[in-house]
């Protein structure tokens, strides 16, 4: 089964750049569409960027597109998130997900809040301020 565990959160002043990285296990050979959503509390979980474990496009949110850039090295098992020119609004709790379902795409993940099956990090706090 599918393990993911993330890090790199952190407290970082405006204006400022965070890279998060999300390690991945037990995939084996399988293909997946991989993310990062982020969730404040009492808002609903959001999602921010994902892109297709083979390395193919990418899909960015409105509200981080050309700030953050999804990134997977294959031979670390790991998807990364680099953030820059952070903004307050960017703080929350950050989460790496996995999605096996075989008609899912990176834009479709992010848009369509359909989180049946997904496989989901514990999660790494990013603070702006």
């Amino acid at each position: 089964h599918v393990q993911l565990v993330e890090s790199g959160g952190g407290s970082v002043q405006a204006g400022g750049s965070l890279r998060l990285s999300c390690e991945a296990s037990g995939h084996q050979h399988n293909s997946y569409t991989m993310g990062w959503f982020r969730q404040v509390p009492g808002q609903e979980r959001e999602g921010v960027a994902a892109v297709y474990t083979n390395g193919d496009n990418a899909y960015y949110s409105d509200s981080v597109r050309g700030r953050f850039t999804i990134a997977l090295d294959k031979h670390k098992n790991t998807l990364y998130l680099i953030m820059n020119k952070l903004k307050p609004e960017d703080s929350a709790m950050y989460y790496c997900v996995a999605d096996p379902r075989m008609e899912s795409t990176p834009g479709w993940l992010v848009e369509n809040r359909d989180y049946d099956r997904l496989y989901w990090g514990q999660g790494t706090q990013v603070t702006v301020s």
